[in-house]
């Protein structure tokens, strides 16, 4: 199967790392798709996310990563993916995503949705939380790749 795991990826934390390689390990192709969303702002640009991810995803020759705009369904239809993978870490999160694959079903009937779970250890984290932790000074070192850690600590300096 063709799987697509879509994100905004900013940035990427070990939570997202291992939701992909437990989709990678199922799949025949896995698409890591970046969503291009201007109106929100992000700390890293998407040309740097795609970067850090494809360093992070080095070591996985079926994953790919890309970006896209628009509509989940219709970037789907035009990767000809099967599945949209979804890690949810609560029942916020599930309830969440539960109602986008509703739509996401509704706009192209071709799409199935995988849930899984957060492992234990990353059940917590979040990209908003690391980025805030990180601002303040906190360590994120443990939570995300060592590239991505490197970039943030640059990114920050800049400030």
């Amino acid at each position: 199967m063709n799987a697509i795991y879509p994100g905004s990826f900013d940035p990427v934390t070990l939570g997202h790392m291992d939701i992909i390689h437990r989709a990678a390990a199922i799949s025949k192709k896995l698409t890591v798709a970046i969503l291009n969303n201007p109106a929100k702002k992000s700390m890293f640009t998407v040309d740097e996310r795609i970067d850090m991810l494809r360093y992070a995803c080095q070591t996985l020759p079926n994953v790919d990563v890309t970006s896209f705009r628009g509509m989940l369904a219709e970037f789907v239809r035009g990767v000809e993916g099967q599945v949209v993978i979804k890690g949810v870490r609560n029942n916020r999160d599930f309830e969440y995503e539960n109602q986008m694959a509703q739509f996401n079903k509704m706009l192209n009937n071709n799409i199935e949705t995988l849930f899984m779970p957060a492992s234990t250890a990353f059940s917590l984290l979040s990209s908003s939380a690391v980025k805030e932790i990180a601002v303040l000074g906190g360590d994120v070192s443990k939570m995300v790749p060592q590239n991505v850690y490197n970039k943030i600590l640059q990114k920050i300096a800049k400030v």
